[in-house]
């Protein structure tokens, strides 16, 4: 097993990355509506029904993942985030489509300096919108740093 070395502030962590057992369950996301936000994603990428899990609505997603909507209290800001989803070329055909059919604000960059436009980082595809609670997504069809 070659170790990967991690460079902190000031130390380095060796981190064998490739071998570990961790893997992200689920994430927590704040919305003001959390029917309104789960059904935004579930229809935009064609996924199953949003189901509740107390007080959250939670959206199942690809390897084993789902985030889990909850609702923020009245008057409760919003710290937009970044979720990014890896999708298959015809996954990405089928949703920019949904994108573009709706006229949804879109970039091609996470800074929105190229809106209305895609990018082809890595040999692929990929485009940057918002959800109603203003969180930021994105879907690629190639993995950051995969090459080209």
């Amino acid at each position: 097993m070659t170790p990967i070395f991690h460079e902190a502030v000031d130390r380095t962590k060796v981190v064998y990355w490739q071998y570990m057992s961790v893997k992200l369950n689920h994430t927590i996301v704040a919305a003001k509506n959390k029917k309104e936000s789960a059904t935004f994603l579930t229809e935009l990428f064609d996924l199953p029904d949003a189901q509740p899990f107390g007080h959250f609505l939670v959206v199942n997603v690809a390897n084993d993942v789902s985030l889990d909507y909850a609702e923020v209290s009245d008057g409760e800001e919003i710290r937009p985030q970044h979720y990014a989803f890896l999708v298959s070329e015809d996954e990405f055909d089928a949703i920019y489509g949904k994108i573009s059919r709706r006229g949804m604000e879109h970039w091609a960059d996470p800074r929105g300096s190229r809106p209305g436009e895609i990018n082809h980082n890595d040999g692929g595809r990929g485009v940057y919108f918002r959800d109603p609670a203003g969180h930021y997504l994105e879907i690629i069809t190639r993995p950051y740093g995969s090459g080209g």
